[in-house]
């Protein structure tokens, strides 16, 4: 399997990068829905049509986008020679990956909520969180890159 996961590396570095931009992109986007859909008198049509695109963004990309990820990202992390397991910077980025999973999830409870009619959050709420995603890629992107510790 060592080998394997060696000759394919470049194929496996170039499909997880993929997958983290589809991850992250619906990451940035649905929050700023949430936006929207707060100021959105519940059964409304702007509040329907809210409840189809963040559904279909979170089914139909989101969650696909973030399973591949951590298929991608588990096979960097079990080729030889690619991680210093024990360098800081690993630990850390792992760290970050599980709190953006985390948020992950906050998003789709949040669109049970949303579906339901049962938002209690206002616009305000939504905007400071659609931040999160971009503070934590950032800190991942510089762990990656640069390998600070």
């Amino acid at each position: 399997m060592d080998n394997i996961l060696a000759d394919i590396y470049p194929w496996v570095k170039s499909l997880h990068i993929i997958s983290v931009i589809a991850w992250m992109a619906g990451m940035f986007y649905l929050p700023r829905l949430y936006v929207y859909h707060a100021d959105a008198a519940p059964g409304s049509e702007m509040s329907e049509t809210f409840k189809v695109m963040e559904r279909r963004l979170l089914r139909g990309i989101i969650n696909p986008a973030m399973i591949m990820t951590f298929i991608f990202g588990g096979l960097l992390l079990l080729t030889p020679g690619i991680v210093d397991w024990g360098a800081p910077w690993i630990w850390l980025k792992l760290a970050l990956v599980f709190l953006m999973a985390g948020f992950h999830g906050n998003l789709s409870k949040w669109r049970k909520e949303f579906a339901a009619d049962e938002n209690q959050r206002p616009a305000k709420f939504y905007r400071l969180v659609n931040e999160i995603p971009t503070v934590l890629v950032i800190g991942i992107v510089i762990l990656v890159v640069v390998k600070p510790f």
